[in-house]
Parts: structure tokens; C-alpha cells; sequence
């Protein structure tokens, strides 16, 4: 028997007290039982969100929030911009182009962050603009976009500002409100500690005045369907009954810890993390913009990407994640949120030293732990 343990960028690890409510009986969700999980929740999200505006639980994966937003805002032939700044980014791009959206692509060079500037241009050059979609924590390349200087960007226009936070969401800062973030999806298997099968959606008033002009087909997205529902404490679907359960129990762990802690906790844990990469003598893929999300590492020449993540996992029960798309084998990716603490980092870096070394790569062993630990000392 072996102990596992999860460093991916979802999903996370669990807290107990989620991982035991699903074993809880189930229940039917058309009653005031159900109904009091679901207000609870709701206004659960409204605190990490940091929003006053509705927020929708939607049962899908937090693609399925991303296509909500695509269809709820737009119509066949109109014209958004997409920021592209690794594989997430370019999944907005995607969704677009699927229902006929005309998109005006910023390519961001991966494992860096788009200028906010270059997003005002664009607008300028073209006030048809309706939405820009943007991504708080691109996941791919470990980056974290300015959503705050965006939103300054995007707020006087007629555009609507849609980001994408599924990693980000619990785990670093986004103030929806604040910041003029028009539209913000997420997902439950991220810094929510849950298991996949959420998705969640805040809409602006700004961005429902769009919601009533779109004709983009739609059904079971229909976030229309979602606000006369949500009106009566209810799903216009039968939701993840479970899932809600589970989403109150960690709701209540992060409002018992506070959210300027929790943010505050993720960013001594990427500290570390970093400290320790930069100590073994790594370098990361992105140095400048580096997300307290996830940490996105080269992997060193002579050295074969895919064959350290599977050893990791497979031999030793430490599982982080590859490279995606281009990177693919040309980078590995240390997750540091949800469920995670000082003990987790430290065993991960443990655990890449002794591979790293068992496969070739020279270095001091111990260097990367020391350095991990040195700065959660301080």
C-alpha cells in the first residue's frame, strides 16, 4: 500500500470534512432542505467571488461556465477579442469560433502576461467590440494576467469583460466587483477543494443587458433558465446534489480562514516552491509573471519530461502535471493550491531531487528542500 499524493492544477486534494459529506445520504433537490444547502452556497460563492451580483452553479465542468458565458453574451458574427496566452486562452478562442463569433486574437507570448494596453488599443481600433475574454491564472504556463489594470481598460467601453479564473478562484486574488469584471467563470476541483462536476458564473448588470440582446442557441446554458430559478432558491436542472453539499462544506472552511490568509498562504507555498527550483539549479517558464497557482519549471536538457512526471507518480505516488499542447515534455507544472500545505511542498520537492537525480541531472541533493524550507521560515 502507498500513499498518493496531488500536486496537479486540478484536480486538488480534498479537506476530510468535504470528502466525508458526499458520503451523506442522499436527497431530493426540490425541497426546503435542498433549497437551504443552495442559498447557503450561493451566498458562499458571492464571499470568494467578491461580488454582490448573481452567481450561478451550473453542473458541468468549468468549460461548460466558459461556453455559457459565449452563448448568454453573443450572437452569430459578432466580434470579441480573445487573449491567447497559452492553451486556456486559446480554448476561449475556440468556444467563440464554434458558434459563428468573430474573434480578434491577442497573441501573448507563452509564459508571459498580456499588456493591458494592448487590450485598450484594440479597443479603440474597434468599438464594435462586444466581449474580451482574458484568463486570471493561465494554467499552462504558470502565468497570472492583471485582471485589475484590465478591468480599468474594458470598464468605460461597451465591451464586457469575461475572465476566465477556474484555477485562480479561492486561490489568489480577484475582486469581480472592484475590479469591473463583467462576467467570471470558475470550477469546483481547483482552489474550491472539491471534486470536478461544478462549474460557477457571476454576471454584471452591465453584461445582463448583453444576456437580452444575444441569439446565440442554447438550452441547457441558458442563464436566463438559471436567474428565474435561482429567484426561487432552485436549479432550472436537477444539479450535482452531492457536489452542492460538499461545495457548503468547503465554503465554510474558506470563510472560517479568511480569504486574505488563504491568498496569503498561496503565495509563501509558490515562494518556496520557486526558492527550491531556482536552489536545484531549474529555471522557470515563467519567471516574470509567475502565478502563485501553479509553477511551470523547464525541464533540463538531457532530461525526459514525460518520463520524470510518470515516475514521480507511478513509482513514488507524487503526481504534478506535464507540459500541454507545445509544451508538452518541455515543461512540469508543481501545483500549490487548495488543500495544500508547508509538508505537501516540501515532499514534492523531495521527491523531484530524487528523481531528477536518479535520471541524471547534477545538482547538490537537498539544495531544493533547504531552500523550501529556509523560506517558509521566514
Amino acid at each position: 500500500m502507498r500513499k498518493n499524493y496531488l500536486l496537479t492544477p486540478g484536480p486538488t486534494p480534498l479537506p476530510p470534512e468535504v470528502s466525508l459529506s458526499m458520503a451523506k445520504p442522499i436527497i431530493h433537490h426540490r425541497t426546503p432542505q435542498f433549497q437551504a444547502i443552495l442559498k447557503e452556497a450561493t451566498d458562499g460563492l458571492r464571499y470568494v467571488f467578491q461580488t454582490t451580483n448573481d452567481v450561478f452553479i451550473l453542473t458541468s465542468s468549468g468549460t461548460g461556465a466558459m461556453e455559457a458565458s459565449v452563448v448568454n453574451l453573443l450572437s452569430s458574427q459578432d466580434t470579441v477579442i480573445t487573449v491567447q496566452g497559452g492553451k486556456f486562452g486559446e480554448r476561449w478562442t475556440e468556444i467563440c469560433k464554434s458558434y459563428g463569433i468573430n474573434t480578434e486574437i491577442i497573441d501573448v507570448e507563452w509564459g508571459k502576461a498580456v499588456d493591458p494596453n494592448e487590450i485598450a488599443r484594440r479597443l479603440k481600433s474597434n468599438p464594435k467590440v462586444k466581449a474580451v475574454f482574458t484568463t486570471l491564472c493561465e494554467t499552462s504556463t504558470g502565468v497570472t494576467n492583471d485582471i485589475e489594470a484590465i478591468g480599468r481598460v474594458v470598464k468605460d467601453t461597451e465591451a464586457v469583460l469575461v475572465v476566465d479564473a477556474i484555477s485562480g478562484l479561492g486561490a489568489i486574488d480577484l475582486k469581480t466587483d472592484e475590479w469591473s469584471c463583467d462576467v467570471v467563470v470558475s470550477g469546483s476541483q481547483k482552489g474550491l477543494m472539491l471534486p470536478p462536476g461544478l462549474a460557477f458564473i457571476s454576471v454584471s448588470n452591465k453584461a445582463w443587458k448583453k444576456v437580452s440582446e444575444a441569439s446565440c442557441p442554447k438550452y441547457y446554458f441558458d442563464l436566463n433558465k438559471a436567474k428565474k430559478a435561482l429567484e426561487k432558491t432552485d436549479t432550472p436542472f436537477t444539479p450535482g446534489i452531492s457536489l452542492v453539499i460538499a461545495l457548503n462544506e468547503a465554503l465554510k472552511i474558506i470563510r472560517q480562514d479568511g480569504l486574505e490568509k488563504i491568498f496569503l498562504r498561496h503565495k509563501k507555498m509558490a515562494e518556496a516552491t520557486r526558492a527550491a527550483i531556482k536552489a536545484m539549479g531549474l529555471r522557470l517558464f515563467a519567471p516574470t509573471a509567475a502565478s502563485d497557482v501553479v509553477t511551470a519549471v523547464c525541464v533540463p536538457e538531457g532530461i525526459d519530461g514525460e518520463k520524470l512526471v510518470k515516475t514521480m507518480r507511478d513509482t513514488y505516488g507524487v503526481t504534478i502535471a506535464g507540459g500541454q499542447s507545445e509544451l508538452k515534455g518541455k515543461v512540469f507544472r508543481i501545483a500549490h493550491m487548495g488543500f495544500i500545505e508547508e509538508s505537501d511542498i516540501i515532499l514534492c520537492i523531495a521527491c523531484l531531487e530524487k528523481v531528477l537525480s536518479q535520471m541524471g541531472y547534477k545538482f547538490n541533493l537537498g539544495v531544493g528542500v533547504k531552500a523550501a524550507e529556509e523560506q517558509f521560515l521566514k
